[in-house]
């Protein structure tokens, strides 16, 4: 299905419910600060600009919901947020996120939701609209990078591997679908595909979308000063 001038109608989740402790900070990553902003608003106002975004969950730590709020809502203009409590893994952040879209997915006023971590504040609009698209027309897209240097235990290299980032995007009805069977049945996924991939429908398929090096995780404290510098080239 090619891309339309009318882009379908998503929700954008954003993870911050993590802890971030490799980042050294003694606190959640997703509030350090990153050019005067913490790291997640720089995640949350690209979400904004994201043509057919008619929802956005924030899945935040119980005892960051405060803080949180705080630091987004000067941001947000006329949008709504809706915050809420992340689970003990990310499976269960995101089935959380799913269950107060639920009504909207069975109502069909959504048609893909995209997840995001708020901890990949570099993410571009482009990027979004490209996974977004491609979600609705195949089922699921992945933004990946194709990556060297992982070694057999002969010391060769291993070909054709590729590391997969977000934002991540779905179709709705299948999504919700395949989260409700996990929790019947008690499954936690390591991402969001993994959950798809067992329990999604034979016809669906997850593509591919090629992504770039400034779509940086911070996960340690030289990722901080990488997306400041990157931030500063843009």
């Amino acid at each position: 299905m090619p891309t339309t001038d009318v882009p379908p109608r998503t929700a954008a989740v954003v993870l911050a419910a993590g802890s971030g402790t490799r980042v050294g900070a003694g606190r959640n990553k997703v509030l350090l600060p990153l050019d005067g902003q913490p790291v997640m608003v720089h995640a949350v106002r690209t979400v904004l600009q994201v043509e057919g975004v008619h929802r956005i969950v924030l899945v935040v730590r119980p005892d960051e919901r405060e803080q949180v709020r705080d630091a987004v809502a000067p941001h947000l203009g006329p949008h709504d947020l809706w915050v809420v409590d992340g689970g003990s893994e990310r499976h269960d952040s995101e089935w959380r996120a799913l269950q107060v879209l639920a009504d909207e997915i069975d109502g069909g006023e959504l048609e893909v939701v995209a997840v995001h971590d708020a901890a990949r504040p570099l993410a571009r609009p482009e990027l979004w609209r490209t996974v977004v698209d491609a979600a609705a027309a195949h089922g699921g897209a992945l933004p990946a990078r194709p990556t060297s240097g992982v070694l057999r235990t002969d010391g060769t290299p291993v070909p054709g591997l590729a590391a997969v980032q977000t934002p991540q995007a779905f179709r709705a009805a299948p999504l919700l679908a395949a989260y409700r069977a996990a929790d019947a049945e008690g499954f936690r996924g390591s991402d969001t595909a993994a959950c798809l991939e067992r329990y999604g429908p034979p016809d669906l398929r997850l593509v591919g979308v090629p992504t770039g090096p400034d779509n940086l995780k911070v996960t340690f404290a030289e990722d901080l000063a990488l997306a400041e510098a990157l931030l500063r080239r843009r």
